[in-house]
């Protein structure tokens, strides 16, 4: 993530936004501190509340950093006291009501209207599991010139050792395998664009996804194996009406 980088392949020097979304995993933190480090955007946001990954961030980076009391505090509070704690950084702003995928969206461009923020260029930084889905979010709601930018905070590679699947390579706080399953077999059916998906056709709440057929394929050989961890929607998170 550099400015070389962003000019090669976007045609611009500096995004006008970059958000970190508390979905994350704790090492989101650092990828946002190197982007502010950098100068890679004008603002700086953290977008989340609470929602079904929240306790579990609140106990690992208390347990990793004792000084920074987490309980009962938002995503966003959390990654801005690690920003603070090791970086000596703070965000621009914080987003702290929102549940899910849908209203970290929603909640961000509000926030953004309210600070009179305009942008036609926005870096997304967010688990490397609803990366796609954040960006689909968005797309059904920014204009068409708008250059959307993902930048998931990993990129996890899986390997299989004595029958069991193993990460390759250790990733600062990232999920137990089983949580990381567990959170991709639940994005195939929220990425589909029918009558049980987030797409058009389905809740609406994002923009057409195009879903390869060798990646329907793969889903549908996962199901044998892991169908009962397909995740389902936790209402306790839904966005209210």
């Amino acid at each position: 993530m550099t400015s070389d980088d962003l000019r090669k392949k976007y045609g611009i020097e500096q995004a006008d936004v970059m958000v970190l979304f508390g979905g994350s995993i704790m090492c989101g933190g650092d990828i946002l501190a190197h982007g502010m480090q950098k100068g890679i955007a004008k603002k700086y946001l953290i977008v989340g509340g609470a929602g079904h990954t929240t306790e579990t961030l609140r106990l690992r980076m208390h347990e990793e950093f004792p000084d920074i009391e987490t309980a009962g505090l938002p995503e966003a509070k959390i990654f801005d006291a690690y920003l603070e704690h090791r970086y000596g950084l703070k965000a621009d702003f914080l987003e702290c009501n929102s549940t899910n995928c849908g209203n970290n969206i929603t909640y961000l461009l509000e926030l953004l209207k309210e600070n009179n923020i305009s942008f036609k260029s926005i870096i997304l930084a967010q688990d490397a599991s609803m990366q796609h889905r954040m960006e689909a979010g968005l797309r059904k709601y920014a204009a068409d010139d708008v250059i959307i930018i993902n930048y998931a905070v990993y990129c996890a590679h899986v390997i299989v050792k004595n029958s069991e699947l193993f990460f390759e390579e250790e990733i600062w706080g990232m999920w137990d395998i089983d949580s990381y399953i567990t959170l991709l077999m639940g994005e195939i059916p929220r990425l589909s664009d029918n009558a049980d998906g987030y797409g058009p056709r389905g809740k609406g709440f994002i923009a057409h996804v195009n879903i390869p057929e060798e990646v329907e394929n793969a889903f549908e050989g996962l199901k044998k194996e892991y169908a009962d961890m397909v995740r389902a929607a936790n209402p306790l998170y839904a966005s209210a009406e």
